[in-house]
């Protein structure tokens, strides 16, 4: 068939593809659920279709149960990799629906529940994933703690710490556990926000530590660029995960959440899940120390 008698494809307009706000206000205990959430996020479970673009590759995903890490995890089976994900254990009903969407497609799954805060976990679980999926070549430190305070006199040592240690020791932990394993061509990816350059002001500490993964993207890009390891951040704009309703959003943003956008609602994760794939393919060669967006129009980076 020539390329003039393709069928094309049909236009969609991304201010409607997805829901817009208000919505309703159905909060979460912390960590939160994606299977819990109205209206439920797209991953990609029904949409993205894979062509081959990662086969025989291994991946892990923090945060992979849910949000954005899902994404990535469904897109990457789909490309033909296998993928660990890591996940809290709270969070165990949505890892088993990653879990079999992994498998569906062929390839193997890893699940890995544990507390990102603490070290020797971190540890362990790039050993674990370089033992059952036979070796490691992409590295996604997705998952992040994201609570609002509204003011820094109520914002406890506590919680201060517990951003921090999710957010920036536990990728520190894992990239040093796994670049022994890393060998030219592999890949590390890095997940930002629009956070990290125009923060919320009851974002204060979550907002540092994306501004701060900016930072260690371009640093590790450099230390890591000659041994042939590319290093890459995502930043995306409002995004519907479980981690607004259980806590990272208040009240009147949460209602609103993506509004502001000029596309006029948040992203869903499934509209991220391409980045991830291109970030790790090799036709992105070149492609190191940079930070991809996805803001709907707001700009950032």
């Amino acid at each position: 068939m020539k390329s003039s008698e393709k069928q094309e494809s049909e236009l969609q307009d991304p201010t409607t593809k997805y829901p817009r706000p208000p919505f309703e206000l159905k909060k979460q205990e912390w960590p939160g659920l994606a299977g819990k959430m109205d209206p439920k996020p797209d991953h990609g479970e029904e949409s993205y279709k894979g062509s081959g673009r990662l086969t025989g590759r291994k991946a892990l995903i923090t945060g992979g149960d849910s949000g954005i890490g899902r994404a990535a995890a469904i897109a990457y089976a789909r490309e033909g990799a296998d993928v660990a994900i890591v996940y809290l254990p709270q969070e165990e009903p949505d890892a088993q629906e990653v879990i079999a969407l992994i498998e569906a497609e062929g390839r193997k799954a890893v699940a890995i529940p544990g507390d990102l805060r603490e070290e020797d976990f971190c540890t362990g679980l790039v050993e674990e994933t370089v033992d059952k999926l036979g070796g490691l070549d992409i590295v996604v430190c997705n998952a992040a703690r994201q609570q609002a305070v509204e003011f820094i006199l109520d914002l406890t040592t506590e919680d201060f710490d517990a951003t921090m240690k999710t957010n920036l020791y536990a990728p520190f932990w894992i990239i040093k556990a796994a670049v022994p394993h890393l060998k030219p061509g592999s890949v590390i990816i890095g997940l930002t926000s629009q956070q990290g350059y125009d923060p919320l002001p009851n974002l204060y500490d979550y907002g540092q530590t994306k501004a701060a993964t900016v930072n260690y993207v371009k640093s590790l890009a450099k230390q890591l660029g000659p041994r042939g390891i590319r290093v890459n951040g995502v930043s995306p704009g409002s995004t519907w995960t479980p981690i607004q309703v259980s806590g990272g959003s208040n009240d009147e943003r949460l209602k609103n959440f993506g509004g502001d956008a000029p596309l006029g609602r948040p992203a869903q994760p499934a509209e991220l899940a391409s980045i991830f794939v291109q970030l790790a393919a090799d036709d992105a060669s070149y492609t190191s120390g940079n930070i991809y967006g996805a803001g709907g129009g707001v700009g950032q980076p």
